[in-house]
């Protein structure tokens, strides 16, 4: 019956609409389908129906509708869906999203649930209101050796990942195998020892530091994209006895490194090129055994923070072409490592405890105050990254799961989105993140185990 313009369905039994029910009534205008017992409707189901007007989908059993459910039917002026009972999550979104896009009536009724939204008119909703995007880090690669650190970097266009490997004695960098959609092994430096592995892309020049343990830290210097990596320089012998980090900094518009050293002997040293290579500009912080650097930007100036086992993190600012002491962190004893992000205009801080709380701090324009205290024993690493558009903190642990925090917008805090694991990292030191093909990847470096890498997907919970 293809010249069908009108067809009513009324208090019957039907519980399922299926896909192209209407197929070959391209003429139909008025569609009532009410009093029924559908609790299920195809989102092809009314595939085909290009003249209609009218559809009533009223008092019958529907919780959801599919999205793309009205795609195609540009003719419609009236649409009944009043009598269902609707549940008002994520799953209702679209239509609140399709509803004011639409030269039509639409009578949607009210929520059947959830208990806080019961009774409540569906036009009357806020889509806003409705967190329907969420991420997820789900297992993709282990590299087998473990590692104390990864640092991403880009040279010649293509990304790639640096790991400080102690055990192993090396820097491994690693690039992407678009044959395999692996990540492989591209060069090999040797570094006994090493705790941290720095890479510095200047042009066509690419230079590693590599930080390591008992003295003998070293810069290794690919002058062209056609050489390999050689040891270029030795990094103050006297100086880095007992280094535990690596930052790279800008100064001056100069490339600089710090290098947090641990032993009563060293000193904290801060590098700066100088002709070919890198040589001391200035001494930090002797004798307080320093666990680790943070560069970072407060204020427009280059600031230093430093993070000892014997006190306090230390806040130092570039002035007059060295670094002068500004401040302390108050109430953050014990702290062994500091990283920042920033955030709606703010600067945040992750301070990492090894027993107690790690904390969360904020920048007021003078000092860090405190924010957020999260549980964290056995932590090493409390990592910020930004990955899309999402900011994560990762606080990792050596006796239980990793934790992967999001930072909720509205509140301004870090909320708990997921474990990492199974199974858990071994001993995680540190966390970095790098895109390739599209494709978004979290690395996991551990001390104690492999390391792990994650894919980072998004989710859209409205689907």
């Amino acid at each position: 019956m293809p010249s069908l313009h009108l067809l009513l369905f009324t208090s019957n039994s039907f519980s399922v609409i299926e896909d192209d029910a209407f197929a070959g009534l391209s003429h139909l205008q008025y569609l009532f389908i009410e009093d029924n017992e559908i609790g299920s409707i195809s989102k092809n189901a009314l595939r085909g129906l290009r003249s209609l007007t009218h559809l009533s989908l009223a008092n019958n059993h529907l919780e959801t509708l599919p999205r793309f459910l009205f795609r195609g039917l540009e003719t419609l002026t009236h649409v009944d869906l009043r009598g269902n009972p609707f549940q008002c999550d994520c799953r209702v979104l679209w239509l609140l999203q399709w509803m004011p896009t639409m030269n039509a009536s639409v009578g949607t009724g009210a929520c059947a649930g959830p208990a806080t939204l019961a009774h409540m008119l569906l036009r009357h909703l806020d889509p806003k209101m409705f967190k329907c995007r969420a991420i997820e880090l789900s297992r993709f690669q282990t590299i087998g050796e473990s590692a104390l650190g990864v640092e991403p970097f880009s040279y010649q266009g293509e990304p790639h990942i640096v790991l400080a490997q102690p055990f192993a004695g090396r820097c491994l960098i690693l690039s992407w195998d678009y044959s395999l959609q692996r990540f492989r092994p591209e060069e090999e430096l040797s570094a006994p020892s090493v705790v941290s592995c720095k890479p510095l892309v200047l042009g066509l020049r690419l230079f590693v530091l590599a930080a390591r343990l008992w003295g003998g830290s070293q810069l290794w210097a690919r002058p062209s994209p056609d050489l390999r990596l050689a040891p270029m320089q030795v990094l103050a012998p006297r100086r880095l006895l007992r280094p535990n980090d690596a930052e790279l900094l800008w100064l001056d518009g100069q490339p600089c490194f710090v290098v947090a050293d641990a032993s009563k002997a060293g000193s904290t040293t801060l590098l700066c090129r100088d002709g070919p290579g890198f040589y001391p500009r200035q001494s930090l912080h002797a004798w307080h055994r320093d666990t680790d650097a943070e560069a970072l930007e407060l204020d427009g100036r280059p600031h230093l923070l430093l993070a000892s086992a014997s006190q306090r993190p230390v806040l130092f600012h570039w002035f007059g072409g060295r670094f002068e002491r500004r401040t302390d962190i108050p109430e953050a004893e014990d702290v062994y490592a500091t990283r920042h992000f920033q955030a709606g205009g703010d600067v945040f801080l992750c301070l990492t405890r090894y027993i107690g709380d790690s904390m969360v701090m904020r920048w007021d324009g003078s000092m860090f105050r405190l924010l957020q205290q999260l549980p964290s024993r056995g932590a090493h690493v409390f990592q910020p990254l930004l990955i899309a558009k999402d900011q994560l903190a990762i606080l990792g642990s050596d006796f239980a799961f990793s934790q992967v925090f999001h930072l909720e917008p509205d509140k301004g805090l870090l909320e708990p989105l997921q474990e990492l694991g199974p199974p858990a990292l071994v001993a995680p030191r540190a966390f970095a993140h790098i895109t390739m093909a599209g494709r978004r990847f979290l690395f996991a470096a551990c001390f104690k185990g492999p390391t792990q890498i994650y894919q980072h997907h998004e989710l859209d919970l409205s689907a």
